[in-house]
């Protein structure tokens, strides 16, 4: 099927729709600039029948038979991996991925389906003991309602399904907003499947639009119980204080500046390829990259040569080209802040072990080393294909400077003694870190996010759970109550 012809809409209450805005959304390949959709935006009305469609779906939904809501999450999972080969073309046209991080997406979020099968019929209620005699206490694990779902460019369709399939599992209904540079991979794409699967009308509506139409309509709205969101901190920011002053939950997964540690001891092979992996996977352009890379002294002389002879072999161009392993940004206003981030870095003194040039969206990587300790590069994330060598001596000062920033969403040490890397790892104020492994991990099953201006809350297995459910209590007295007056 054609997904960019056909998914170019608004998807509200089981109908494809235009929206009412007055301009359009265009879709571009980043890599040749082709013109793959244009979507009418949608304005605060149709955000309000979104909403309003998902509020009257869900009290059905929520009482349906949690293994008819398992039926339909296990028909998406077949969907996805029957279509896979599809989805993953339109993430490297939509996206500027290549192949293999396209169908690891793909992969990835059918891992995500296949744990929100499991999910629906989690334990809803337990008992708890209580004080008084002849008294019982229930606590029951009930849907939010209605979830609203903003997604960022970098991996929409996984981002997006790891709130929708949970929310919806767990008995509500959900409303996206997919970012604008992936409106059908992070929208369109995932309302065909679940329409595909069986999910009745409402429960789950795709608004494409920008805040420059709506402003804060989507989170103001008194529908939605739940924002999740990922994206930047400063998004992050204010959708945390519209929110708040809303009295909405959310669920922030934000910026990061991963670092990843390679210590005296470490197998330094092994290291500058999982330094290589952690910075380059998708042109840098995802929040758990490694930004920084920081090599003790004892070894930071073979580390750079060896890193910085693999970073210039590596192909930047077109991702379609299967020895591509670095294709284009996301767009041309991120091409050029790359660049002008790295000329500035070098006219302040830092040195290019390698320098790649940009030719339209295709970014090269670039290697820098000799940063001032004080360079805001070293505090900021970098969503693109740059990486910042850094040299310490000894654990302390690796652990100092890794905590030095405002981020701590992930990261990695190397080491010859894993306890040690554990050791080490405990010392870093993250939400995720790994041991002798890249930066970019995810899992179904473990606890997602992180901690400073990285984020808020969690996604994944239980702590998804947590963040689409609210918990009820029920007292019941058996016998009478003895009132003091």
């Amino acid at each position: 099927m054609s997904f960019f012809r056909e998914l170019a809409h608004q998807y509200i209450d089981g109908e494809w729709l235009d929206g009412s805005g007055s301009w359009d959304i265009i879709d571009f390949n980043p890599y040749n600039g082709e013109k793959l959709a244009a979507v009418t935006v949608a304005t605060a009305l149709e955000v309000d029948r979104a909403y309003r469609a998902a509020e009257r779906a869900q009290r059905e939904w929520a009482v349906v038979s949690p293994y008819e809501r398992r039926a339909v999450i296990e028909r998406a999972l077949r969907i996805t991996e029957e279509r896979a080969d599809e989805i993953t073309e339109a993430i490297i046209d939509e996206l500027g991925g290549i192949r293999s991080r396209a169908a690891h997406e793909v992969h990835a979020a059918a891992e995500f389906l296949r744990e929100a099968v499991g999910q629906a019929l989690r334990p809803t209620a337990r008992m708890v003991p209580a004080v008084g005699d002849g008294r019982e206490n229930r606590v029951y694990r009930l849907p939010v309602g209605v979830v609203g779902v903003i997604s960022a460019f970098n991996f929409p369709f996984l981002v997006a399904v790891k709130s929708v399939a949970p929310a919806l599992a767990l008995g509500n209904a959900v409303v996206v907003k997919p970012h604008q540079n992936a409106p059908i991979v992070g929208g369109g794409l995932i309302a065909k499947i679940f329409e595909d699967a069986g999910l009745p009308a409402g429960l789950l509506n795709v608004v494409i639009t920008d805040s420059a139409e709506i402003g804060d309509a989507f989170i103001e709205h008194p529908v939605p119980k739940v924002i999740s969101f990922s994206g930047s901190e400063r998004v992050g920011r204010h959708i945390a204080a519209t929110a708040a002053g809303v009295f909405k939950r959310t669920v922030l997964e934000l910026g990061g500046n991963s670092a990843l540690v390679v210590l005296a001891d470490a197998d330094v092979d092994h290291a500058v390829r999982a330094a290589l992996f952690s910075r380059f996977v998708y042109q840098g352009q995802t929040c758990l990259a490694a930004t920084r890379i920081l090599v003790d002294r004892a070894v930071a002389g073979e580390f750079a040569e060896k890193f910085a002879a693999r970073v210039a072999a590596l192909k930047a161009g077109d991702p379609r080209d299967p020895e591509t392993t670095v294709g284009p940004v996301i767009n041309a206003f991120q091409a050029d802040a790359l660049d002008a981030l790295v000329d500035r870095a070098v006219a302040d003194g830092a040195t290019a072990l390698v320098r790649g040039r940009t030719v339209g969206n295709v970014v090269a990587p670039t290697v820098l080393t000799g940063l001032a300790e004080d360079s805001p590069l070293l505090r900021q994330e970098i969503l693109g294909p740059v990486a910042l060598l850094v040299t310490f001596d000894g654990e302390d000062e690796a652990v100092r400077i890794v905590n030095d920033g405002p981020y701590g969403l992930s990261g990695a040490v190397h080491t010859g003694d894993v306890e040690r890397g554990v050791r080490f790892a405990r010392r870093i104020d993250s939400g995720m870190f790994h041991v002798n492994d890249s930066t970019v991990q995810d899992d179904p099953l473990v606890a997602f996010g992180g901690e400073k201006a990285s984020g808020m809350g969690r996604l994944n297995g239980e702590a998804a759970v947590e963040a689409f459910t609210t918990q009820r209590w029920m007292s019941i007295q058996h016998g009478r109550t003895v009132f003091p007056f």
